[in-house]
């Protein structure tokens, strides 16, 4: 598909979603250097996207939904028959064992490359090569790519996957879908803020559904989230999450977000988070509350505090475990809390204990909130936390080391790596668990390889963007890098910027209606939470 009709599917969708009383701005479209500039529209800067070649076609329609709120669809580049379909047979650390497994598929008839993947995370201490990767084929469709996949399947091969050299993450020329929220703070009449699915943690929620059930008239995919069960509570926060002033779930600590301090969005920030949330007895006794609003032993995105195993440090897409936890619920989980082994206590709204539980799931207060254990914290329950006894719960939250005012923030979605930091590209990847040491593959397929992405970021005079963009989709939309994904929040104009929770959750809608494409095969994927704008 080339630019103009993907521009005139975007175009159908504004149009759909829109008042009719609010005016598309087609810009013409850019052609040339990187300095190429837009007729006059409400949305600035107006800078080509940093991505493929300068000469690359791009184009932008802008339309204001609201006052002091525009959205732009930016569709830039086009496909080449360059790029193919091929199969991914192994990832390995060093070129030695690439080089037999290559070898290997050799001696069974098949003509195999070994590539090496040079990039390794911004700040990664170490050097040299990532990995080797060894590929077989190169195919003009999926379908060819699949057989032959199936084939190596059949003979032994484990792991294998069939992937377009588009999303490689080296050259291409496209092409690009770009979505672009811009909120002026100084302008807008409404309320921006963050947005449970379900309006409680367990569950998740379509965002399209979310938008409708809020009357939001725009609406973005948040922060990452748990999935499945064997993970911890599905739509648990696998980081912090701040709601109307609330601390709903403890953060990954040291791991970047998004801080919404205002209805109006006015003094948006990106810091990176920790949080830290106390029990104390009426006689000084202290234990760390190890999470909040979701089932004990399993930390979604590690990050923890009390001995999770096997680290406390950030480690994305990964379940750490603790068998001795304190979880305190409060009505944001719902009515009860997890059921399960160990004991739990009931606080009323001034912290004095008024009912103490053998066991683990019962009923959570509208006022007050449940303190449920396991293992060694069951004791600690039992010693200090009695019918009669005061429990107080200290709730502090960290934001580039300095206290962040809970009744100052009126939202925090999670995210992670941060991105640009006073304007530089600043890609946080290696301290914030998005590569693993054990296995380098992770940071490859995640952050070097090109995926659909959120971005978050707000500018030197304030505003802040919300921005999709498009992947995992040859012929509409290859995605961004890491760095891809920098480039194109410092071209819109951010100073610093955050990745949110992206893949099948990338999702954006204008007046309820999903105005971009999701990657799952299946559509639009549920989420836990939302950025949500209201007029």
């Amino acid at each position: 598909m080339n630019w103009k009709a993907h521009l005139l599917v975007q175009i159908t969708a504004l149009c759909l979603a829109v008042p009719s009383t609010f005016m598309l701005t087609l810009v013409e479209p850019l052609v040339g250097s990187a300095n190429s500039h837009t007729k006059q529209t409400s949305y600035r800067p107006t800078r080509s996207l940093p991505l493929g070649s300068s000469n690359l076609t791009e184009s932008r329609v802008s339309n204001q939904i609201a006052r002091g709120v525009t959205h732009t669809v930016i569709v830039r580049g086009r496909q080449t028959e360059r790029e193919v379909y091929t199969v991914d047979v192994s990832f390995q650390a060093n070129q030695a064992a690439a080089e037999t497994v290559a070898e290997s598929l050799r001696s069974q008839g098949y003509e195999p490359r070994v590539q090496p993947i040079l990039q390794r995370a911004q700040d990664d201490p170490e050097s040299g090569a990532l990995g080797y990767l060894v590929r077989v084929g190169a195919f003009s469709t999926e379908a060819l790519a699949t057989d032959l996949r199936n084939e190596l399947a059949a003979i032994g091969y484990t792991g294998i996957r069939v992937v377009y050299t588009g999303e490689d993450g080296g050259k291409t020329t496209g092409p690009w879908v770009v979505n672009v929220l811009e909120i002026d703070p100084e302008q807008f009449q409404g309320t921006l803020s963050s947005a449970l699915a379900t309006e409680i943690i367990p569950g998740n929620e379509r965002l399209t559904q979310l938008a409708a059930r809020v009357k939001a008239i725009a609406a973005i995919n948040g922060g990452y989230f748990v999935i499945g069960a064997t993970d911890g509570t599905p739509g648990d926060l696998a980081g912090i999450s701040i709601i109307n002033e609330r601390l709903v779930s403890e953060a990954v600590n040291g791991r970047t977000s998004l801080i919404l301090p205002s209805k109006s969005g006015r003094n948006a920030r990106i810091a990176a988070l920790t949080s830290v949330v106390t029990a104390k007895t009426g006689d000084g006794v202290t234990r760390e509350i190890d999470g909040l609003n979701r089932k004990p032993g399993l930390i979604r995105g590690c990050g923890g505090v009390g001995g999770d195993l096997p680290t406390e440090n950030p480690k994305h897409d990964f379940t750490c475990t603790d068998s001795s936890e304190l979880i305190q619920f409060t009505r944001d989980f719902g009515e009860t809390t997890e059921a399960g082994e160990g004991a739990e206590v009931v606080l009323d709204a001034s912290g004095y204990v008024i009912e103490f539980r053998q066991a683990r799931g019962g009923q959570i207060p509208e006022n007050g909130s449940v303190l449920s254990a396991t293992g060694d914290a069951v004791e600690w329950l039992q010693t200090y936390a009695q019918p009669g006894a005061k429990i107080d719960i200290d709730t502090r939250v960290l934001a580039n080391g300095e206290e962040l005012p809970l009744e100052q923030t009126l939202g925090v979605i999670n995210g992670g790596p941060r991105l640009l930091r006073n304007r530089e590209i600043d890609i946080t990847a290696f301290a914030e668990g998005f590569q693993w040491q054990e296995n380098p593959e992770f940071y490859y397929r995640f952050g070097v390889r090109r995926n659909p992405r959120t971005l978050a970021g707000v500018t030197a005079r304030g505003k802040l963007l919300l921005v999709t963009v498009d992947g995992r989709q040859p012929g509409w939309s290859v995605g961004a890098t890491f760095a891809e994904s920098a480039q194109i929040m410092r071209s819109l104009g951010a100073t610093d910027a955050v990745n949110l929770d992206g893949g099948g959750s990338t999702t954006i809608t204008i007046n309820q209606q999903l105005v971009n494409r999701p990657s799952d095969a299946t559509g639009e994927r549920p989420i836990a939470d939302a950025i949500i704008i209201r007029p």
